[in-house]
């Protein structure tokens, strides 16, 4: 005699709940432009637009973008939209094959600095590991094309490491006209493979400021660390000294912020970095011998960058505390 069925009960699978987002401290809250600076803001976005240009404001989704574009200052991205590496904290798109760069995004480029009327200028760029020679050449004429136009604005160039080329980047700083060399490190070198693409390395960035500093011992070289993403406090000193020994004069430090759910890309936020923290990095560097040191949560590596060049030339401290007093408790 066979057995009764059994009807079992439907039940609704359970709902896939995504872990919350850790909540961002206090510190690390920003404040949107209004009246003056809102039009300013309006002012460097139509720039922008109307030059068909990219920022790494807008493209690594920089917290400081309101502030920075509030006050008529931008950090202009060249050579493409696209990058050719796949940085774990990077929101730039990633292509193996990007297009070509624009011929004439130089003239834009200058075209938009002196819209602006721009005293100093940050160029920064993505890697064209695609390109014979990185991009250096590309990365040459926006520098030309700025100064041609606009010979007495300031120009700091933050360069790729074009792949361990020496002679590119030799060919790059021969006689450029630049106030600062700057090239990040990103992490500190025991984070290297997990932060960044395999490309890219601590020593490699570490010889490219250097070279560039043997090649153009008349321009200050710099560069920036990001804290936040499984380091130790120790490993940034160590970091801060190998990057001083290297003779780089200039230097930021900031916290990471996962530009988008940490999956399989992007790296979660290991830690928030307290305020005071960032005031001890700050006292270290400058005790080492660094002539300019911004470091704050907010810091990026083109905060306020005229200024620290500024600092660095008079060894005076011009620029506003990076870290408020009433952040430290």
């Amino acid at each position: 005699m066979s057995e009764p069925a059994v009807t079992l009960p439907v039940v609704d699978p359970l709902p896939i709940v995504e872990a919350p987002r850790r909540r961002l401290p206090e510190w690390l809250r920003v404040n949107l432009p209004a009246g003056r600076a809102q039009e300013v803001f309006n002012v460097t976005q139509g720039a922008v637009a109307g030059n068909q240009l990219h920022t790494v404001c807008e493209e690594a989704r920089c917290p400081n973008i309101h502030d920075c574009w509030a006050r008529g200052t931008a950090t202009f991205m060249v050579a493409g939209q696209s990058c050719t590496r796949g940085c774990r904290f990077c929101s730039v798109e990633t292509l193996k094959a990007p297009p070509l760069p624009d011929f004439d995004e130089p003239e834009r480029l200058a075209d938009a600095v002196e819209r602006l009327k721009l005293d100093y200028v940050v160029i920064t760029v993505v890697n064209r590991d695609d390109m014979a020679d990185g991009g250096a050449g590309h990365y040459r004429r926006c520098v030309e094309a700025v100064h041609s136009r606009l010979p007495a604005t300031g120009i700091e160039l933050l360069s790729s490491d074009l792949a361990g080329n020496w002679d590119s980047l030799a060919a790059l700083v021969d006689g450029i006209p630049l106030s600062v060399f700057a090239h990040n490190v990103e992490c500190v070198p025991r984070l290297d493979k997990v932060v960044r693409d395999p490309r890219a390395s601590f020593a490699q960035s570490l010889e490219v400021l250097s070279r560039a500093r043997q090649l153009r011992p008349d321009i200050p070289t710099k560069s920036s660390l990001m804290v936040g993403v499984g380091e130790t406090d120790e490993e940034v000193v160590d970091a801060m000294r190998q990057l001083h020994t290297a003779g780089v004069e200039l230097l930021t430090l900031g916290q990471y912020l996962a530009p988008g759910r940490p999956g399989t890309r992007f790296l979660p936020v290991d830690r928030y970095v307290e305020p005071r923290q960032f005031l001890e990095y700050e006292m270290i560097a400058r005790e080492m011998g660094f002539k300019g040191v911004a470091s704050g949560p907010l810091v990026r590596s083109s905060y306020r960058a005229e200024t620290l060049l500024e600092e660095a030339r008079t060894g005076l401290r011009i620029l506003p505390p990076a870290v408020e007093l009433h952040q430290l408790g």
